[in-house]
């Protein structure tokens, strides 16, 4: 089985992460492994590491149109799919789309955002259209968001219900850069001017190949027997009230694939899913009252170590 752009994916990741996206490799991993699969990013972390650098950086390589949302408590649904106007001229009316009519969108602090705008959004993402006065709007393929998330302890944030977490198909941190990194990246400026040189590797259609060839590589039935281990054990563990969804088990096998392809294999191993169960399963879990500080990341990284690993 061949895998298509493959060595060009890799490219793109280590040309953004030598010179522009410097200390972001694992995040921009990610971030590939989700347009690979098919899903979407939820990115928290505090303001000011680049999460918005990342995200343009990669729509401007990829070839893809981008649409960028700030998320505030006064945005409003129709902000972001769209709205119809009358059109005078015409005597009708005339749809506008919204800035999540494109390829990636990035949703800016997505938690600053009122329920009901989230959850409109959120709709769009599963569903991959927009319906507005009873008529349907295809979202354009390949469609990825990107959402970032302050800390919950922040003023002003809106907690992202549960169910809208599992809609994710990772989420992640970036952390700060290492000490001598960040030393550099103060003393040289913003990246921002760097961005707008940036020249498209790949192309939509490309993407459309390689996700059609990810989605082919092979995933046993050992390995599919692990993933199934890992959501059953995640519901029996003391601390949680509600382990890995279904949808999280189909992500992850999903997320697998796309790990094993950028490994150079078209059939996955168990450890394709240990490399990528922590951003793909820990942000679905929801802790008993008592043990909501817990680190999820630790739970998941402790079921993991005491699941038996299949042999080939």
């Amino acid at each position: 089985m061949q895998l298509p752009h493959r060595d060009l994916i890799l490219q793109i990741i280590d040309n953004l992460t030598h010179d522009i996206l410097q200390g972001k490799v694992r995040a921009l991993r990610i971030a590939m492994i989700c347009l690979l699969s098919g899903g979407h990013l939820l990115i928290e972390d505090i303001p000011g590491l680049g999460k918005t650098s990342l995200a343009l950086a990669l729509s401007k390589i990829l070839g893809l149109s981008f649409g960028r949302v700030q998320c505030t408590s006064d945005l409003l649904p129709s902000d972001i799919t769209g709205l119809s106007i009358f059109d005078r001229e015409k005597n009708n009316f005339r749809f506008i789309e919204g800035p999540i009519f494109s390829n990636l969108v990035l949703l800016d602090e997505v938690n600053r955002t009122m329920p009901k705008t989230q959850s409109a959004m959120l709709e769009a993402m599963e569903e991959r259209r927009v319906t507005l006065e009873g008529k349907t709007y295809s979202l354009p393929d390949p469609f990825m968001v990107i959402a970032t998330q302050n800390p919950a302890e922040q003023i002003g944030t809106f907690a992202l219900p549960e169910s809208q977490l599992d809609r994710f198909l990772a989420a992640t941190g970036i952390g700060y850069p290492p000490p001598e990194l960040e030393r550099q990246i103060i003393q040289h400026g913003s990246i921002r001017h760097q961005l707008d040189r940036i020249e498209p590797l790949l192309g939509r259609a490309q993407i459309l190949e390689t996700r059609e060839a990810v989605a082919e590589i092979t995933l046993g039935t050992k390995v599919a027997g692990f993933i199934y281990d890992l959501v059953e054990a995640s519901r029996q563990h003391p601390l949680v009230l509600a382990g890995i969804s279904t949808r999280g088990g189909i992500n992850l096998a999903d997320a697998a694939r796309a790990e094993a392809y950028l490994k150079g294999r078209n059939y996955v191993v168990p450890e394709d899913v240990q490399a990528i169960a922590l951003p793909v399963t820990a942000h679905r879990l929801i802790l008993k009252t008592e043990y909501e500080t817990q680190n999820k990341q630790e739970i998941i990284r402790s079921l993991l170590q005491k699941l038996p690993v299949p042999m080939a």
